[in-house]
């Protein structure tokens, strides 16, 4: 699953629309003009007004820096809808520089439609300054198809005057699950329509939550050679079991279930709501969409110490890209989106300037030098309680990082059956539950 919302104000992105011509989206070397044309798309869409100016500026920036080079940009919503994915790269309408989720990356390659980088990457001034768990996510036997643009992590967000009401201490996230039964219990105690804790199991939701669950408590849903599932282990039980006991033992999941992220975020936004699990990015939402304050939500690691979900975005290119399209791709890359502190994702100044949020935890993408100058400018000007968020970059560290399975979303949509079923049946078996959910994942992995 992608994480929910997309950098500052919006939630996901532009790609060219499957109405376009091959010859508008891969447009090919302009030589008539001496130039090197390249198309790319996740321009933000003409509702976002904020994000579509600064994009479209820095874009021109690039253009005035490099005049031998056009950026001819694409929008449309979302940056890459999985219904037509496949469909625009077998009939060559994708563009020049495409964006991809970081699950998209070895399909790509494994479809033949991703132009290798490695012999250009020396030109990427910034790659060796991003995270290398982000960039062997775009390596696939040895060779580099793509580079890696943001990245989260999961980690649980929670109501600081909720704890406070109830006892807890707000500046002591809860760091194993079973901290977060015995606060949730304490929460839901409050009375008054008060979740301790929620959490999803629909939409395919239930199924990204519990993978991230598992490997919270060091567990995985796909054996390491991509064939087997593995959920049917003691971790898997102690993810299914703690939900019901939660749901009926200790009521403190609320009565009603079968929720998506946008119920759980009008709950936390209207004050109702003591933890739920999620990337950093849903902090805004909370504030802009649904009602909440900065100054209540914090941010802690995710429970269970073992190992938490990553996910993100980055670009790859169009295995019909030339040389000189693959180089001139690589410096709009390193321009707009990977020099520290500067660029549509790092200039934090004038972020500020438009009232958008600076200073939460992600994306972490740098390292070295280059993150100390990004975290740098980003606290210069942070708008928002950085403090609540130091226990999630603290806990991080100690964390196996960890990407979604294969084949998701089908994985994703059994493993909604086995969450929903011990939130809505005080009388689920938890072990048909798995055993069941592990046979159906076996059958959609020997597909794949």
């Amino acid at each position: 699953m992608r994480s929910t919302g997309f950098r500052r104000t919006f939630a996901a992105i532009g790609v060219c629309s499957l109405a376009l011509t091959a010859a508008a989206c891969g447009s090919g070397d302009d030589s008539a003009s001496g130039k090197t044309r390249i198309t790319v798309n996740c321009q933000p869409p003409k509702s976002a007004k904020v994000d579509r100016s600064f994009f479209d500026s820095d874009v021109a920036a690039f253009e005035k820096k490099n005049p031998d080079i056009d950026v001819v940009t694409h929008d449309a919503f979302p940056c890459q809808d999985p219904k037509t994915f496949d469909a625009k790269l077998a009939g060559g309408q994708m563009e020049d520089v495409f964006y991809t989720y970081f699950t998209d990356a070895k399909h790509v390659v494994d479809i033949n439609q991703a132009a290798d980088l490695t012999p250009y990457i020396k030109e990427l001034k910034s790659y060796d300054t991003l995270q290398k768990q982000l960039r062997d996510i775009y390596t696939v036997d040895g060779k580099i198809y793509g580079i890696p643009r943001t990245g989260y992590s999961m980690g649980l967000i929670y109501n600081r005057k909720l704890f406070q009401q109830a006892g807890l201490d707000p500046d002591k996230a809860p760091t194993t699950w079973a901290e977060v039964r015995a606060d949730a219990k304490k929460i839901a105690a409050l009375g008054n329509g008060t979740v301790g804790y929620a959490d999803y199991s629909a939409q395919n939701q239930g199924g990204w939550h519990f993978t991230a669950e598992m490997y919270s408590q060091g567990g995985d849903v796909v054996s390491a050679d991509g064939k087997k599932a593995t959920i049917d282990t003691p971790q898997g039980h102690a993810v299914l079991q703690n939900l019901h006991d939660m749901r009926w033992t200790d009521n403190s999941m609320g009565s009603k279930q079968l929720l998506v992220i946008n119920d759980v975020q009008q709950l936390m936004g209207s004050g109702k709501l003591g933890m739920y699990l999620s990337a950093p990015d849903n902090i805004p939402i909370l504030v802009k969409e649904k009602g909440g304050n900065y100054d209540d939500l914090a941010l802690g690691p995710m429970p269970g110490g073992q190992g938490t979900l990553i996910g993100g975005d980055g670009y790859m290119f169009n295995k019909h890209d030339t040389p000189a399209q693959i180089r001139a791709g690589l410096k709009w890359l390193d321009n707009m989106f990977l020099t520290p502190g500067s660029g549509f994702l790092g200039d934090y100044a004038r972020a500020k300037k438009s009232n958008a949020p600076v200073g939460l935890p992600e994306p972490r993408l740098f390292t070295g030098a280059a993150d100390a100058k990004d975290q740098q400018v980003k606290k210069a000007n942070s708008n928002v309680p950085v403090q609540n968020y130091q226990a999630f970059l603290d806990g991080n560290q100690s964390l196996q990082m960890k990407i979604e399975p294969p084949d998701a979303q089908q994985i994703y949509s059994v493993l909604d059956g086995a969450v929903s079923a011990v939130l809505t049946k005080k009388d689920a078996n938890i072990d048909q539950l798995l055993k069941d959910a592990s046979g159906k994942i076996d059958g959609i992995l020997a597909r794949g």
